[in-house]
């Protein structure tokens, strides 16, 4: 019986580390688009990809007309998921990929640290000390031209990792169940998002835009299909799923490994070269974040809180279900999502 629960957290976890797999692979398609158009325009173009293929999967799901909670969390996730490209990519430009590579894995720590100021529960010292493991790895892993003073690239890298860690804190609490036991629709949530990056960055570089789709050749649309579909379509759906049966902290650092996927897209299709110390590196990547998740999780199944949803004296299962963290005793609570 305890085969089922263990495989839907497997199943979690492996969705996570494909998003984190994808988004490795968007540094090099973003590379190469921003050497034919701006930044503001490749962000445009992705986003309206996006917008139009969630637009057709909402159009084809016999939709129901949008909440108030699913505008409202799909605007606020749009603006901060548009923030952290933005801050990212502008960042990378002005500084060196050491640095900026550093900086943005300091959005393991940062996440669960917001997460247990909301929560009003930290995690054991322990999962900081994986978290650190993991940082050291990363820096192990960019460290090819070692490190020089910080400048404003590093400040907005600084800033993507702050808005990122804020942002998968958010989607937890965005997509969670109301007092009635119902969630916001992930589907509807992500198109919201889309609609709202598409009309941000094309406001903001809208002859930028035109000037794109009219150069783009079909290796570049290639790319822009790429970062708009299984970057943002997928990645966006996928992530806001796994973040609603799991937490924000497990969540950051199975996303975390993104750097590794990086460096393999990289040595694999573009060329690059990977040396021990990388090697070395991506090795403290993986035991950290694997050694940060068993304490995340032992912490979390551990807590056994009081079920306010359930008759006195009952509480929450400390072993999770197949899609949530949390089971309930009582079964008229157990149809409702924790």
């Amino acid at each position: 019986m305890t085969f089922l629960p263990r495989l839907g957290r497997y199943r979690i976890d492996a969705v996570l580390l494909l998003v984190a797999l994808v988004w490795g692979g968007s540094y090099l398609a973003a590379k190469v688009l921003t050497e034919q158009a701006s930044v503001g325009a490749v962000l445009a173009l992705r986003f309206l990809v996006a917008a139009l293929a969630l637009l057709l999967i909402w159009a084809l799901s016999r939709p129901r007309r949008p909440t108030r909670a699913e505008l409202a969390g799909g605007a606020l996730l749009g603006l901060t998921q548009a923030a952290i490209l933005w801050l990212e990519t502008a960042g990378v430009a002005v500084t060196s990929a050491t640095n900026a590579g550093l900086i943005i894995s300091l959005t393991i720590i940062l996440t669960p640290i917001l997460e247990s100021v909301a929560a009003r529960n930290w995690l054991p010292r322990s999962f900081f000390v994986a978290a650190v493991l993991a940082v050291v790895g990363v820096a192990l892993l960019v460290s090819g031209s070692g490190f020089r003073a910080p400048n404003p690239g590093d400040l907005l890298m600084l800033a993507a990792a702050l808005v990122r860690a804020l942002h998968v804190t958010m989607v937890g609490r965005v997509t969670r169940a109301d007092d009635a036991g119902r969630r916001p629709g992930t589907l509807t949530i992500t198109l919201v998002q889309a609609a709202v990056g598409a009309l941000a960055f094309t406001a903001a570089d809208a002859p930028g835009t035109l000037r794109a789709i009219g150069a783009f050749g079909p290796a570049a649309w290639l790319g822009v299909l790429y970062l708009g579909l299984a970057c943002s379509v997928f990645a966006f759906l996928a992530q806001t799923w796994a973040i609603r049966h799991t937490s924000a902290a497990r969540a950051s650092l199975l996303m975390g490994t993104e750097p590794v996927w990086a460096v393999v897209v990289g040595v694999s299709l573009g060329s690059e070269n990977l040396g021990l110390v990388a090697v070395l590196g991506a090795g403290l990547i993986i035991a950290g974040t694997s050694w940060g998740q068993r304490v995340e999780q032992g912490h979390r199944l551990g807590r056994r809180p009081t079920c306010s949803r359930c008759r006195p004296g009952h509480i929450r299962r400390s072993r999770p279900s197949a899609e949530a963290g949390f089971g309930c005793s009582s079964a008229s609570a157990r149809a409702r999502s924790h």
